[in-house]
């Protein structure tokens, strides 16, 4: 099915200027949305564009419309046949959390990647055309650094979340030595437990301590079916990691995402008695050593908000944070929404989670989760 124009639309006025390297006074391009046939020419952009992450990947569409049955709206700027820029957008409905429109739900980064301040801006007035048409409270655009949405008039950011990135390399003890002196003992407690680290082919494993872990945290848990979902759409780029004690007892274990040189631990789970072996703190140094041996250049220890343990637990490990680019451009809402478990209102709800029975949990929280991404 051949994509149709969206709109052919200026860019702003108002727009803040961008240090983008382009040629002078580019075309405004059309927008379009995503079709099947795009998904190539979408995917390849994405893939050399210095700004692009594993989360602007078309397959993400599937997942969310598979998982979530959220309507989503992928869309490109095209300029002589070309594609110029993308922006995956996903509707995120709840009477708990509101009606909001996101690029791009249960996605740390998102945002526009475009060739040009020219097709960013067609991009994101395309993206404000969308959210009013739909009457959602408001549009959310998640970058991972300063870009399109920086200064531009009517957008509002925030600082509650921040992320972690940092170099490896191919010398494990190159690594281990980069890694401060206290979290180096504890990585070294895991190695001398002996500790055993497994690429598993299933989520198995995985799930049952991260169905546990979240639930002991108050969080409701993304479904079964939703993580046998990604490694299926995404396979290789798409792994378990697992760590069991040394008489074969699962204790620790992370999906973690792959995209060009980097790699992103993004869900995790640990067994209640998980820190007497060290076996957290394990799990990522295996897998950091795996993926530098593998030629991986870039570890990404992913989004945390500010002063939380995880939050800790990153900068211990010698990483720097970097505030996140989130902004928002607020349609119907009347201020910045606050869905998260920082949120003083939601502290009952957490509390009466943690004691409901976890099969209970298990077969509520993705109705939940599906609202939280």
């Amino acid at each position: 099915m051949k994509a149709e124009p969206l709109a052919h639309l200026r860019p702003a006025a108002d727009a803040a200027p961008m240090d983008f390297a382009s040629v002078v006074d580019p075309v405004t391009p059309v927008v379009r949305e995503m079709g099947d046939a795009d998904r190539v020419r979408w995917d390849a952009f994405v893939e050399t564009a210095p700004t692009g992450t594993f989360f602007h990947r078309s397959a993400w569409r599937d997942v969310v419309e598979e998982a979530f049955g959220q309507r989503t709206s992928f869309l490109y700027a095209e300029r002589d046949g070309r594609i110029v820029g993308v922006l995956p957008l996903a509707r995120q409905k709840s009477v708990l959390f509101g009606d909001a429109l996101i690029s791009l739900p249960f996605c740390v980064y998102g945002g526009v990647v475009a060739a040009d301040a020219v097709a960013a801006d067609a991009l994101i007035a395309a993206a404000e055309a969308r959210a009013a048409d739909l009457g959602v409270g408001h549009l959310e655009c998640r970058d991972l650094a300063p870009g399109a949405i920086a200064g531009r008039d009517g957008w509002s950011t925030t600082e509650l979340y921040v992320t972690f990135r940092k170099a490896i390399v191919a010398d494990p003890e190159a690594n281990m030595l980069a890694i401060p002196r206290k979290q180096r003992a504890m990585v070294r407690k895991g190695i001398k437990a002996e500790l055993v680290a497994t690429v598993d082919d299933g989520v198995e494993r995985f799930f049952a301590l991260y169905a546990d872990n979240v639930h002991r945290h108050g969080t409701p848990a993304q479904s079964r079916r939703y993580f046998e979902l990604l490694r299926r759409t995404f396979g290789d780029d798409c792994r378990v990691l697992t760590v069991a004690a040394a008489d074969g007892r699962p204790l620790s274990s992370v999906l973690s995402f792959y995209f060009r040189n980097e790699v992103l631990p993004y869900y995790a789970g640990d067994a209640p008695d998980a820190r007497d072996y060290a076996a957290n703190d394990f799990k990522y140094w295996e897998l950091m050593r795996r993926s530098g041996e593998e030629g991986i250049t870039l570890f990404d220890y992913g989004r945390s908000k500010v002063g939380t343990g995880p939050y800790d637990f990153k900068r211990n490990w010698g990483f720097t944070p970097q505030t996140l680019a989130y902004g928002y451009k607020l349609v119907r809402a009347g201020a910045v929404p606050e869905n998260n478990p920082l949120n003083p209102k939601y502290r009952a709800f957490i509390a009466l989670w943690r004691r409901l029975p976890l099969g209970v949990a298990n077969r509520l929280g993705p109705l939940l989760a599906r609202s939280l991404g």
